[in-house]
């Protein structure tokens, strides 16, 4: 798994991040740019803006699709890593989902894929995408708000305290309610989370917030933290019915850790008893 988080920004603010991007992918072949999120007529507007936004990365060539139903016809292998633009999310979301590709994406990035998501981009990477309504409106009438879930259980809001001020308050306050039902990360534009298989780190000078339980907290660390790899234990639990106790050691020991998010497999109340 390599999936890149962005808080919304572009340019210099996502210069770092574009860099750890290009180190990354394969330069023979395409990317995929996917638009879904903005309005149709807008799609040719934001080629233009990709093609000007990657200009300094090493890529043969972009692609983009118009439609939910052309990206679920593509063989994402063929592609080096897909680009997840922004704009309303729960329309991104739900085009995604009618389509089936919504699955797509995510078995592309369960099998270690490229995925780099700006904004709404970055926010159906989350655990629900319901963190964002203080931003957008639910024009699709979209009811499953389930994202991705990259991080287990996480969620998130991009361009947090970029707005003007009273918007900023009113995000904050949102997100301190909502913090009840679910931990969100809220990035600014200048941060980018990069999720490189168990390894978790922020690129980016900024400080990034964490709400949960009603409570915020700044944090400017580098690394959020390191982890063994969960999507390999939860794959040999649901094929062989059974965690070693290898296994069931390494995730009490993190469990033990209150700086780290808990992974999936505690969230969901598994029996940990070896059998």
């Amino acid at each position: 798994m390599k999936v890149f988080i962005c808080g919304g920004g572009s340019g210099v603010q996502t210069r770092d991040a574009y860099n750890k991007l290009d180190e990354l992918i394969n330069h023979s072949k395409p990317l995929l740019y996917i638009p879904l999120a903005m309005d149709y007529n807008e799609y040719d507007s934001c080629y233009e803006w990709i093609t000007e936004e990657l200009r300094a990365l090493d890529i043969c060539k972009i692609d983009m699709v118009r439609s939910a139903r052309e990206l679920e016809e593509k063989n994402l292998n063929d592609y080096c890593a897909i680009f997840i633009g922004g704009g309303n999310t729960y329309k991104l979301l739900f085009e995604l989902k009618l389509s089936g590709s919504f699955d797509k994406i995510k078995d592309f990035i369960y099998n270690d894929g490229i995925v780099f998501g700006g904004s709404a981009g970055a926010i159906i990477m989350g655990h629900d995408i319901s963190s964002c309504e203080c931003d957008d409106e639910n024009n699709v009438g979209l009811i499953n708000t389930k994202g991705l879930d990259v991080l287990n259980g996480i969620s998130f809001l991009c361009h947090y305290t970029n707005r003007e001020e009273k918007k900023n308050i009113a995000n904050t306050e949102f997100l301190g309610k909502k913090s009840h039902n679910m931990d969100i990360i809220a990035l600014p534009e200048d941060d980018t989370i990069f999720v490189n298989d168990g390894k978790i780190e922020i690129i980016g000078p900024c400080p990034y917030y964490i709400f949960s339980k009603g409570e915020c907290r700044e944090e400017r660390n580098k690394l959020i933290f390191k982890s063994v790899n969960y999507e390999k234990i939860y794959l040999k639990y649901v094929m062989c019915n059974k965690i070693s106790k290898k296994m069931i050691n390494e995730i009490r020991k993190i469990k033990k850790d209150r700086s780290v998010f808990y992974p999936f497999c505690w969230r969901r109340g598994w029996d940990s008893n070896p059998r």
